[in-house]
């Protein structure tokens, strides 16, 4: 019988199988932040164990409230810093150098594929675009990999979502992920690994497919995957040529964690998104979706474009396109936070930092921290915000808040006219 990708990666990575379908698996990477970590650290330092399994698998960065807001985030910040200096893990990312971990940590070449990585951070999910197994995880699993490089889970259950067609001028693979969810709820994942493919997946750029993946979690996943490819080979090739004669060569070893033709899956949807039109959340839940065209004319008081899902170079670009030569409402503020240092300084050089601040947006540091209403960006009680991020929970972004969350076509069109808004209205 043939393995499902997640199959292939635990059956290489499996240190012991204790009872039952309980896997420990060796970990790849541990990834860590000033929020989660910090919890951790204190516990092993109470514990008689300030120690790491390997420094190198270890990497870190300060990111969810960039630079410190208050005392109690500097602390956080501080506990984070001088925990990385005292285990001598040299990929630690500092104000200045940080940025949104899932946007930054691939931009490193730090998820590979076959890897296994962990994090105390539910969009972990993100890094399965690379044909990983990437997965968010509580203290005390966090606390178990950083010291024994190890952590358990149970054998992983899985659903195929092939997704083919052709998308539409204006939908993106936010879209996607929204409508998928949209499907199949909040819960139709729950404890499995979903692995999209098909001819919409394979035509994506990684950027899109992080997005793809990034949101997998919201439908209750472990993690969402990618099969790896030569886009995939592309993107990591700086990282990867002197491990590999060529890139053909890299393609073939990474394809072995490609699931094979006869694996079998708790379920398999096919859906075809020819048709699919922009989509965008209400309420209070992610499967809450609807058309755009549907909620047309919704007032806003803030637009937010960034986040792990959707503040790469390729998200900014398409919302400057949109932007280019216009005013945001003047009953609105916009937000835009590029994910990463690399992605500020590539969008200034294309000049999409200018069409932003021409347009009258905010630009601000790479942070998380108007995504969860800690910082840059949090809503006031009753407003509304048109945000390309991953989460519409009640008060995410701030008590009382409402946010309608949307592709960054979506979200530059709103700001124009203040209200939720199709891009198409502003085709070029």
């Amino acid at each position: 019988m043939g393995k499902t990708t997640a199959e292939k990666i635990f059956d290489a990575h499996r240190v012991d199988n204790p009872f039952g379908d309980i896997f420990v698996i060796r970990l790849d990477a541990v990834f860590c932040h000033e929020i989660t970590t910090p919890i951790a650290v204190n516990d092993l330092v109470r514990r008689g164990k300030d120690r790491v399994f390997d420094p190198d698998k270890i990497k870190v960065v300060i990111d969810h409230v960039t630079p410190a807001k208050d005392s109690k985030t500097a602390m956080q910040g501080k506990i984070i810093r001088e925990w990385a200096r005292r285990n001598k893990i040299k990929d630690f990312f500092d104000v200045g150098r940080n940025g949104v971990c899932h946007a930054l940590f691939p931009e490193q070449g730090f998820a590979r594929p076959g890897y296994t990585i962990i994090m105390g951070d539910s969009h972990t999910c993100t890094h399965g675009a690379f044909g990983a197994f990437a997965a968010g995880v509580g203290t005390t699993d966090l606390e178990v990999g950083i010291l024994k490089g190890v952590c358990a889970f149970h054998y992983p259950k899985s659903m195929k979502i092939e997704i083919s067609g052709v998308l539409s001028e204006g939908v993106f693979a936010k879209d996607v992920i929204l409508s998928i969810i949209g499907k199949i709820g909040v819960n139709g994942a729950t404890n499995k690994v979903i692995e999209f493919t098909g001819e919409i997946v394979r035509s994506m750029t990684m950027e899109a497919r992080m997005t793809l993946c990034n949101m997998a979690v919201e439908a209750g996943a472990t993690c969402g995957i990618c099969y790896p490819d030569m886009t995939t080979v592309s993107y990591l090739w700086e990282f990867i040529k002197n491990e590999y004669p060529s890139k053909e060569a890299a393609l073939k070893a990474y394809e072995a964690f490609k699931a094979d033709p006869d694996a079998q899956y708790d379920q398999v949807i096919k859906l075809d998104v020819s048709t699919l039109e922009p989509q965008v959340t209400v309420g209070f839940k992610p499967d809450q979706v609807r058309r755009v065209s549907e909620m047309e004319g919704t007032p806003i008081d803030q637009v937010y474009i960034g986040s792990c899902t959707n503040g790469r170079l390729e998200d900014l670009r398409v919302a400057a396109q949109v932007l280019k030569g216009k005013k945001i409402s003047d009953s609105v503020r916009a937000v835009v936070s590029p994910a990463t240092p690399k992605v500020y300084n590539d969008a200034l050089r294309e000049g999409l930092i200018q069409i932003f601040m021409d347009a009258g947006v905010c630009v601000t540091n790479p942070t998380c921290g108007a995504c969860l209403g800690m910082s840059n960006g949090v809503l006031a009680e009753g407003e509304v915000c048109a945000s390309t991020t991953n989460r519409n929970f009640n008060g995410r972004m701030g008590k009382g808040g409402m946010v309608h969350l949307m592709s960054p076509a979506t979200a530059a069109a709103s700001a124009i006219t203040g209200s939720i808004q199709n891009s198409a209205l502003f085709k070029r």
